[in-house]
């Protein structure tokens, strides 16, 4: 009989976890990136304008950053704040929008 192989495995073991109290909404980290959050206080558009989602380098090295807001400003001089992932499908209109001439044919830069 081989002590070792038949001695039981003896490693650290951190706390467990699930019986741990729920923190409530306002602890917790609901979403993946603190940028994704909208602000609970009204902002100004140029407060919206410094916010990043995201600003790391990615697996590649590369660094990626992410507005939280895109600034889009229409053709009536109108300035909105656009969420990345809230207004996702608008700001994707606003691309398609920018890239059709003024005839209506789509251009590929």
């Amino acid at each position: 009989m081989n002590s070792q192989i038949d001695s039981p495995i003896n490693q650290p073991v951190s706390e467990d976890w699930h019986s741990q109290e729920e923190p409530n909404v306002k602890e917790r980290n609901l979403t993946v990136n603190p940028g994704d959050r909208i602000a609970d206080r009204p902002q100004k558009i140029e407060e919206k304008a410094k916010q990043v989602a995201v600003d790391v380098p990615d697996i590649t090295g590369d660094w990626i950053k992410v507005p939280t807001y895109f600034i889009v400003e229409y053709p009536n001089g109108e300035k909105k704040a656009l969420h990345h992932v809230k207004d996702a499908e608008e700001i994707s209109d606003v691309i398609r929008q920018a890239r059709v001439d003024e005839n209506g044919n789509r251009i590929w830069w």
